[in-house]
């Protein structure tokens, strides 16, 4: 069974990039046809797809955060990171890191494996 784990900072300042990394175990981040996504959930918000890694090392982005995201994979690690930029206290939420056989972006249901999740929060 496939387990995904969050890491990185839960505190970052204004104008900063966060960066968050996602440990895989159980299984390939290179088995098809699997995407890997990050995704957040601000405090008192709904769930936000923000960007997935294919199996391939195709990377595919929210139309509304594509210009601050970034989502890139170390295949010798079987880890795959997410970078925000110049982010905003809007920034704050948990963020995921979750599998889904498609991509499905917000559609919930398809995403079987999450990892725990991780609060970061943006403060000076």
């Amino acid at each position: 069974q496939v387990q995904l784990q969050e890491s990185g900072p839960g505190l970052v300042k204004p104008s900063q990039t966060l960066s968050l990394t996602c440990t895989v175990s159980g299984g390939s981040i290179t088995t098809n046809y699997y995407y890997w996504s990050w995704i957040r959930q601000p405090p008192g918000k709904g769930l936000e797809w923000m960007g997935a890694i294919a199996y391939s090392g195709s990377t595919y982005y929210s139309p509304s955060l594509k210009s601050r995201t970034s989502i890139s994979r170390d295949t010798s690690k079987n880890q795959f990171t997410l970078q925000l930029s110049s982010v905003t206290p809007e920034d704050t939420a948990v963020y995921y890191c979750a599998r889904a056989p498609e991509l499905g972006g917000s559609s919930w249901p398809i995403f079987g494996s999450w990892g725990q999740g991780t609060q970061v929060t943006v403060s000076s």
